[in-house]
């Protein structure tokens, strides 16, 4: 992924409003599904999130003299949404924008960190974003690919179709 378009205070401010939306979704789901299983990996999931999105404030300030970081309407950098779905899908296919996005997120991750020095803080914690954010995806995997295995989803899965 080539960054080197975007300002650095571009892709802290990208990353920070896809971690607040990709929270505000997992949290969202959470809320809706009575399979505690699931609930529990999409907590899991929206409390990661908060802390990418706990360390990138952090950056964000270190990087620009204690400023607050004011996240823009739309994402300056392009990056897969992820969004609460807004009629009756499938699960799978909530689960693949998930893997979509988590993917698209340690590739970004991974190519971000390249701002800044090998060994340096920012650097290191950026890697391990990526790294996680693949342990992200194979988790969505895991259950995407739980859920094909049932022939009658809504009685295993609820909410097998998200959305209203």
């Amino acid at each position: 992924m080539d960054l080197g378009n975007y300002s650095t205070e571009d892709l802290i401010l990208s990353a920070l409003k896809a971690e607040v939306e990709a929270k505000h979704v997992y949290t969202t789901l959470a809320e809706g599904v009575k399979n505690a299983y699931l609930k529990g990996r999409l907590q899991f999931l929206a409390e990661e999130e908060e802390k990418h999105r706990a360390f990138l404030d952090q950056l964000f300030k270190n990087e620009f003299g204690g400023r607050e970081p004011v996240l823009p309407e739309a994402s300056p950098v392009p990056m897969p949404d992820l969004k609460i779905p807004t009629e009756r899908v499938p699960i799978s296919t909530v689960f693949n924008a998930g893997m979509e996005a988590e993917r698209a997120a340690s590739e970004f991750y991974a190519a971000m960190a390249t701002r800044w020095g090998k060994g340096s803080e920012p650097y290191d914690m950026l890697m391990y974003f990526s790294k996680m954010e693949m342990g992200h995806y194979r988790l969505l995997e895991t259950e995407r690919d739980a859920a094909a295995d049932f022939e009658e989803f809504d009685s295993v899965w609820p909410l097998m179709h998200a959305g209203p």
